[in-house]
């Protein structure tokens, strides 16, 4: 999969994630939205209510699918099945791309239903990478892993998170889902600095954004998706889209969840970060003839 693979997705804009909730409220207002994201395992299924309204979303909006049971880091081969069920599931929705998260969450056939951290090992990114590139050529499909927002580390890593990620991406030649508040979430509980972590991202394997909502506890931040953005999470935003360019930006709201309206608005801030990223871009190619600086 070519590193560009996800190049001509940068118009997908902000989205939001298809919940219970607001089903009625979708599929009877037909609200203006640039895209959905669903979880593929809730449609997962032969038939009834989930797929009857996937369907109808699919009739007007685009959809694109993020899982939460691949576990490409556990140490247990792709399961098959699953994998078909997942295929057959990205014919019916067309999605431009598929994301999961980097992360372990089984042994020998039993789940643990989280999203558990990575040792950040070479051995680890390995077989990680390994398993990605396994994986995307069974669904034919450009695959994005998600950084998970995390609570514990291991004694046996060999490098930063960070590092981890882009020697993962970079073995498995996929893109990277980024997660912001989850690297902001990371950072307070584990001391390090976000934008250290932001550094070393590879920006041209940025293929889709995710920010949300986190709780603040005595001695932890906890990534709950159960209120709006927080300041320091859209100032990390912003750098971000600086960085990396403007890319595909989902709002998770996940708990305690609101109106659609309040959801769809806390989503649209980041038009804001988005106006002002391409207008310092364009300040910035202004000073530019032939791609050398010009005189000031």
């Amino acid at each position: 999969m070519p590193a560009n693979a996800f190049n001509g997705y940068t118009d997908y804009g902000i989205g939001l994630g298809l919940r219970v909730p607001h089903y009625d409220h979708i599929l009877s207002e037909k609200p203006t939205v640039d895209w959905f994201e669903i979880i593929s395992e809730t449609f997962m299924v032969e038939g009834g209510r989930p797929l009857e309204v996937l369907d109808r979303i699919l009739a007007q909006y685009r959809v694109v699918q993020h899982g939460v049971s691949l576990y490409f880091g556990s140490a247990d081969a792709p399961d098959r099945a699953h994998l078909k069920k997942i295929k057959a599931l990205t014919k019916r929705t067309k999605t431009p791309w598929l994301t999961d998260h980097l992360c372990w969450g089984s042994v020998d056939g039993t789940f643990s239903h989280d999203l558990l951290p990575m040792p950040y090992t070479h051995a680890a990114a390995k077989h990680t990478a390994a398993k990605i590139r396994m994986v995307r050529d069974f669904l034919e499909l450009p695959i994005a892993v998600e950084n998970v927002s995390s609570y514990t580390e291991y004694h046996v890593s060999e490098m930063t998170e960070w590092e981890f990620l882009a020697e993962v991406v970079e073995q498995a030649d996929c893109g990277i889902l980024l997660d912001v508040n989850n690297i902001y979430v990371s950072s307070k509980n584990h001391s390090f600095d976000p934008y250290d972590y932001l550094n070393g991202v590879p920006a041209h394997r940025v293929a889709q954004i995710h920010i949300a909502g986190h709780t603040k506890f005595e001695k932890y931040l906890l990534d709950t998706h159960d209120h709006p953005v927080l300041d320091p999470v859209w100032k990390l935003y912003a750098e971000t889209i600086r960085k990396c360019g403007v890319t595909a930006t989902l709002l998770e709201w996940d708990d305690k969840i609101p109106s659609f309206q309040e959801v769809h608005d806390e989503a649209l801030k980041a038009n804001e970060f988005i106006a002002q990223a391409r207008e310092a871009q364009g300040a910035q190619n202004k000073n530019r003839v032939g791609g050398v600086p010009s005189p000031r």
